[in-house]
């Protein structure tokens, strides 16, 4: 009787063993279908304008589509939270700006339960890293920067800016600049840079700083005038344009796009989306694009780009603090 017994025991553990590696070889190999990546801006914005073709790119390598949802709202935020729940399978992506890096110490701030904490989303690659540009309609008075600066200074909050929301990536740059230069604004908060835009040749706000793929066709069609950028030196989508540190107004501000994945998507299934950004990032049709778009590549794989994101975390928590609570 032992010995049938001790039989059956090790017929079953041989089946459980065989099974389990019957299930990891029915497995299917990543990725096996279509990957979503998440713009937590509407279309039209710097974010989109990077992730259209990037995932284009991406899909090809990969041999699956990659589908952009655009879900704004909260600066970014609602996107952003949503891709740091998700299921870390690598099949929800994030492509994000740097106000990534911002939300969590605005959050702190504000003394609200965060939306998401930085350290659920593992960076994979950068794709760009522009200076924001300050632009205004063409039919404004001011022609520079030096006309521009006299009329902020002497104002009383009459004029207003459009932004993609708080503390986001065309807020904080203007709130920099006006606390060297002085005088009072008001900030008109929009869900993206896109609708931001709009409200600037429909005359609802008087400028906006922003990233220059989002605004390159209506400088080149002479809808638009830049007057100064957050750079620290020329521009190529930006020919002419002075930076601030010229101007006497030392401050800088990168807008750059981001790709990440839920911080515990496994090492195997990260390392494909590496390649695959890559891959992207090294593909003529994603610098055709970027380039038309008014932006160029500034790529930087996933160990400098982590790097990247600690310290940019550590100067814009700083810039936020100084900021301090906005109703």
């Amino acid at each position: 009787m032992k010995s049938s017994t001790s039989l059956l025991v090790r017929m079953g553990g041989a089946m459980a063993a065989l099974m389990t590696s019957f299930c990891a070889l029915a497995q299917d190999p990543y990725p096996s279908k279509a990957i979503t990546m998440v713009v937590p801006f509407p279309p039209g914005g710097a974010a989109d304008v990077a992730a259209r073709p990037v995932a284009e790119a991406m899909g090809r390598y990969l041999k699956q589509p990659i589908v952009i949802e655009n879900k704004a709202g909260a600066g970014g935020g609602i996107g952003m939270a949503q891709v740091a729940r998700a299921k870390p399978d690598g099949y929800t992506v994030l492509m994000a700006l740097s106000s990534v890096v911002v939300l969590p110490e605005v959050d702190a701030i504000l003394q609200r339960a965060p939306m998401y904490a930085l350290s659920q989303l593992k960076p994979i690659a950068r794709f760009t890293a522009d200076p924001v540009v300050l632009v205004v309609r063409s039919n404004s008075p001011w022609k520079d920067f030096q006309q521009f600066s006299s009329a902020l200074k002497a104002s009383k909050g009459g004029y207003s800016y459009g932004s993609s929301g708080n503390y986001g990536t065309m807020h904080v740059p203007v709130e920099q600049m006006r606390s060297v230069i002085g005088g009072s604004l008001l900030h008109v908060p929009y869900t993206g840079a896109s609708p931001a835009i709009v409200a600037l040749l429909g005359g609802q706000v008087d400028f906006i700083a922003t990233g220059p793929s989002t605004v390159a066709g209506h400088i080149q069609s002479g809808r638009l005038r830049a007057l100064a950028q957050w750079g620290t030196g020329p521009v190529p989508t930006l020919p002419g344009v002075p930076t601030l540190t010229d101007m006497k107004v030392p401050v800088t501000y990168a807008q750059w796009t981001g790709l990440f994945a839920p911080a515990s998507t496994p090492e195997t299934t990260l390392a494909k989306l590496r390649e695959a950004a890559k891959f992207a990032a090294n593909d003529d049709r994603v610098k055709k694009s970027l380039q038309s778009a008014g932006t160029y590549l500034q790529y930087q794989d996933s160990a400098e780009f982590e790097k990247f994101v600690v310290h940019d975390a550590d100067a814009m928590r700083k810039v936020v603090q100084h900021m301090g609570k906005i109703d």
